[in-house]
């Protein structure tokens, strides 16, 4: 075997054990997420019972819960507190600041913290702490293997990890590699999309094999013609764009306002965001909490023990009003998630609303799922990717480009920058906001 065949296979296998050691760190979120979805199950909108003593608490443990995240993200797990891709970011831009934000203090305490708000069915996704993760485990390993990953610096090699953080937590080997090009590169880099997708690629074995679905939300079932598909993404891609690009102001303002109130008045911030999201619980019946997976899969398939979720005009539009605003009031206050989920969420609802009109609540849901993550994150590339695994709807392909370039466009005149940037540098900037 040559030399340059020894230094490929090697390089090769040091890559796998990178992609392998990032899915098994991710792993713990997948198994959160499960729980979450059990713990809702309980709830009157998904069992089809009466409110009782278990479902009560369930809807409660926002306002027990959310004043102690707070108090804890002050005190003794202040490192951990944020989303995680802003500290990512930072660590991109700056090396030398990696191992604080990057090492495992920081990493310990943003899952544990993220752990606990999902179990409190906090409306939050995922993304930020494992993107984290993933550069976390990156930057160890480079520190304790210096001379591994030859041609990757050491910017690269967290990016790349990063964007593997999503395909372990998502079973989407893809979307690491677009996650890493649109938001941290700006760009398709060839020397990077192939470690990049080794990664990713062994990321998501492992999630798959530690039981992430391949569609985690089932496979859609609909064919319409390319022509009804684009009809019907131009309203859903504008409406998605508007609501995406309201929930990135509203999110921006909250942020702003919040960490400033986090640090200043923790117990007093935690008891009414905490009072806020439990309110959310009991109107909606439990579906005003949690990242919105197991809203979606009942949306688009109904539930398997037979229970619908309650259907009119005047309760499709709350849960939606409630699954924009809710995800805000936990993300401002800096307790560690993601608004990948949450978008998707209300993206799909007002999908919903729509579905009536063109007779196709299938199309229309996931044309608002695509619509609603692309309008919140400017990233149409990767909104279409997500949307394609997690509902294997490949047949709707032409009318989920449509529906997301559109949002993305119309998200952008209402937010300047993505919104991971600019929560990025709104936390990297001191705040100067008082109460």
């Amino acid at each position: 075997m040559s030399l340059r065949a020894r230094d490929l296979l090697r390089n090769l296998l040091q890559l796998s054990l990178l992609g392998l050691l990032v899915g098994v760190a991710c792993w713990p979120f997948n198994l959160i997420d499960r729980w979450q979805d059990q713990l809702l199950s309980n709830l009157p909108a998904v069992s089809g019972q009466v409110w009782g003593p278990v479902s009560l608490t369930l809807a409660l443990s926002p306002l027990l819960v959310v004043p102690g995240l707070l108090l804890l993200q002050r005190r003794l797990l202040r490192r951990g507190m944020g989303s995680g891709i802003p500290q990512t970011m930072t660590s991109l831009e700056h090396p030398a600041e990696a191992e604080e934000l990057l090492g495992w203090i920081p990493t310990v305490q943003r899952s544990v913290l993220w752990s606990v708000a999902s179990l409190a069915l906090l409306p939050i996704g995922r993304e930020g702490p494992v993107v984290q993760v993933g550069a976390s485990v990156a930057h160890a390993l480079r520190r304790r293997c210096p001379s591994w990953f030859s041609g990757l610096g050491q910017a690269d090699l967290l990016a790349v990890s990063a964007g593997a953080g999503l395909a372990g937590a998502f079973d989407t080997p893809l979307l690491g590699v677009v996650f890493v090009a649109e938001e941290f590169l700006s760009s398709f880099s060839a020397s990077m999309i192939w470690p990049a997708m080794v990664i990713g690629g062994m990321a998501a074995t492992f999630s798959n094999l530690a039981g992430q679905p391949m569609f985690a939300l089932g496979t859609v079932g609909v064919e319409p013609m390319e022509l009804m598909q684009v009809l019907w993404a131009v309203p859903i891609g504008l409406l998605g764009g508007l609501l995406g690009g309201g929930f990135g102001r509203l999110l921006l303002a909250g942020t702003k306002r919040c960490l400033h109130l986090a640090r200043t008045y923790p117990l007093r911030l935690g008891l009414g965001v905490g009072a806020l999201l439990s309110a959310f619980l009991l109107l909606s019946g439990g579906m005003g909490g949690g990242d919105g997976e197991l809203l979606m899969g009942r949306l688009l398939f109904g539930s398997p023990n037979g229970v619908e979720l309650p259907r009119s005009l005047g309760l499709d539009l709350l849960t939606l009003l409630l699954r924009v605003v809710g995800p805000v009031l936990a993300l401002a206050t800096g307790i560690p998630g993601g608004l990948i989920d949450p978008a998707f969420a209300f993206g799909a609802l007002s999908g919903q609303v729509l579905s009536d009109l063109v007779g196709s609540p299938q199309l229309c849901l996931a044309l608002g799922m695509v619509a609603g993550l692309a309008g919140a994150t400017q990233l149409p590339l990767m909104a279409v990717l997500f949307a394609v695994r997690l509902a294997g709807d490949q047949q709707l392909l032409s009318g989920l480009l449509v529906a997301s370039v559109l949002a993305a466009y119309v998200s952008r005149q209402i937010v300047a920058k993505p919104i991971y940037h600019a929560l990025h540098a709104l936390t990297t900037t001191p705040l100067t906001t008082t109460p």
